[in-house]
């Protein structure tokens, strides 16, 4: 008997000491606490225990449900409608199923659509998109997002507009570059130096509370003879069920490396995560622009700041998109390349000096994007940057 309890003993040491000993408990509550700020209908990133079912739900102490959605990495998000400022709420986790309908990801040939209760919000290019027969062959491409729709079902982005094609509604891409001894542009793909392929969409899913993909895309150095991959980008999008107030999504990309060799970034007006408005916003007159510095058009190019808002009439009615810069990403506040006539908007990080995405330091971006039918307030752009920013604080509790 003592020979088997000291065996029982050195395998439950073993197994211990393999998964970690927080991994062992379960979180049966959680505490959500707003901090100094009020929030409405926020969404709250926390972590579980990996392999935590996904089946949870949570519930107040006063008996109110809300979805709760978990990944195979133990991600666990959700969206609280209501929480005043310096508040904590305790919720219990409850092994249910959520029914509601939420958020899906759905094939549509080329296309992945992300869809709220039916509702389209956007839609990503997983393969080459095909290019109006006026434009070259040249210009074709996949990787991005396309159609961006309002709330009421408005599209608001463009697609190979006529006087750039190489536009694409939610696009990335290096403009002035450096790799070994050539200077591609991944950008202005015409010019033949350079582009940016799709290569796989690896991972798509719904749920109660988000729904998205994660992709991959290669930049390629056309310059050389033989043509080679400078970078190897991820995306990780996620379109959230947080209301029809808006239409809001998260797109983090992460770019490495593919050889030995880094690629120099010299500085340039513009380059990096871009967006294209409407056709019907084009003009110097028709796109209206605001920062969160209270900057527009007029004097808002090469200025840093934490927002900016885009606006413009389609068939007469009002839209506005508003990209936020997450606080974490390289030169935050990053500056913008805001176009004087075009309804393009570029976070920009080169406009501030030369630098480099060296071989082993991943570079990576976070932006969210929240669309409008009509034209929010500042108030209300600051609220939501505040929730992406410093989201709610999640305690877990054992018991």
């Amino acid at each position: 008997m003592k020979i088997l309890s000291a065996v029982i003993a050195l395998v439950a040491g073993v197994v211990l000491s393999a998964l970690g000993a927080s991994s062992l408990q379960i979180v049966r509550f959680i505490e959500v606490s707003a901090g100094p700020l009020h929030r409405r209908n926020a969404i709250v990133p926390f972590s579980l225990p990996r392999g935590t079912a996904d089946t949870y739900t949570l519930r107040d102490e006063k008996g109110a449900m809300l979805p709760l959605q978990v990944d195979e990495t133990g991600r666990a998000v959700f969206i609280i409608p209501e929480l005043a400022a310096n508040i904590t709420r305790k919720y219990q986790l409850i092994d249910r199923k959520n029914t509601a309908k939420g958020v899906e990801a759905v094939r549509d040939g080329g296309l992945l659509k992300l869809r709220a209760d039916g509702r389209e919000l956007i839609a990503y290019r997983a393969d080459e998109g095909r290019e109006p027969p006026e434009a070259k062959p040249v210009f074709r491409r996949g990787g991005y997002i396309h159609p961006i729709h309002s709330p009421s079902g408005t599209v608001i982005s463009d697609d190979y507009p006529p006087n750039h094609w190489h536009h694409h509604g939610v696009w990335f891409a290096w403009t002035r570059t450096e790799f070994e001894d050539r200077k591609p542009d991944f950008w202005n793909v015409g010019d033949g130096t350079g582009r940016v392929d799709f290569v796989a969409l690896d991972k798509s899913w719904g749920g109660p509370v988000h729904a998205g993909f994660r992709s991959r895309h290669h930049y390629v150095d056309l310059g050389g003879g033989a043509e080679k991959t400078a970078l190897d980008e991820v995306w990780e999008v996620a379109a959230y069920a947080a209301g029809r107030g808006h239409t809001m999504f998260d797109l983090i990309a992460t770019q490495e490396c593919a050889t030995a060799n880094p690629l120099i970034l010299p500085e340039y007006r513009y380059g990096g995560m871009g967006f294209r408005g409407h056709r019907q916003w084009d003009g110097k007159d028709n796109a209206f622009f605001l920062t969160s510095e209270g900057k527009t058009r007029a004097d808002g190019h090469a200025t840093r700041a934490r927002w900016c808002r885009i606006s413009g009439r389609i068939d007469g009615k009002l839209y506005s998109i508003a990209i936020l810069d997450h606080p974490e990403n390289f030169r935050a506040p990053q500056p913008m390349r805001i176009h004087p006539t075009e309804p393009f908007f570029n976070f920009a990080p080169s406009l501030m000096g030369d630098w480099r995405i060296n071989p082993g330091e991943p570079y990576i971006s976070r932006y969210r994007y929240v669309v409008f039918d009509g034209e929010p307030d500042p108030a209300e752009l600051d609220r939501l940057w505040n929730d992406y920013a410093k989201p709610p604080q999640v305690r877990t509790l054992t018991k």
